[in-house]
């Protein structure tokens, strides 16, 4: 199973000058809950902002340059090569960057979207668009904002029609 695993804003903002516009301890927790145990697939850019591979997962990184290293982690050079890697998994996560949602959101089977209440007009990433005719919300979470959450969230996971 292919997984999308982001969080949005009320625009389908992801981020601005290759960092998160969000920063949310919950989503953080979910998106480790989520992911740990499982491989993780994420463009060059995203795995930079990172700076270091992901404990406990497969991290595997999608870059164009082909003499590209990085310790602790796999390098491919496509998505095709990325998934011939992860034969026999279980789950895998797709974690970002907006160029690598594209690509996968064509075969992607589910998406885990945190859902931010908030917009942010800064933003230059974007998550593809969440066509309703096409994914179907199998479950819905609301919360509200505390001390430690700055925004209203809601956990949505869905699945392709």
């Amino acid at each position: 199973m292919i997984s999308l695993i982001a969080a949005i804003g009320k625009n389908n903002e992801l981020g601005k000058d290759n960092t998160l516009v969000w920063s949310m301890p919950i989503d953080l927790k979910y998106f480790r809950d989520k992911t740990k145990g499982h491989t993780v697939i994420m463009g060059r850019k995203t795995f930079e902002s990172i700076g270091r591979p992901m404990p406990n997962r497969q991290n595997i990184i999608i870059t164009r340059d082909k003499n590209y290293k990085a310790e602790g982690v796999e390098v491919v050079n496509s998505l095709e090569e990325a998934l011939g890697r992860t034969q026999g998994k279980q789950e895998i996560f797709i974690i970002g960057g907006a160029e690598i949602y594209k690509q996968s959101m064509s075969i992607a089977d589910r998406l885990y979207i945190t859902h931010i209440d908030a917009e942010d007009k800064k933003a230059d990433t974007f998550f593809p668009k969440i066509i309703p005719v096409v994914w179907n919300e199998i479950s819905h979470e609301e919360h509200k904002k505390d001390d430690k959450n700055p925004f209203d969230y809601t956990f949505s996971v869905y699945e392709r029609f």
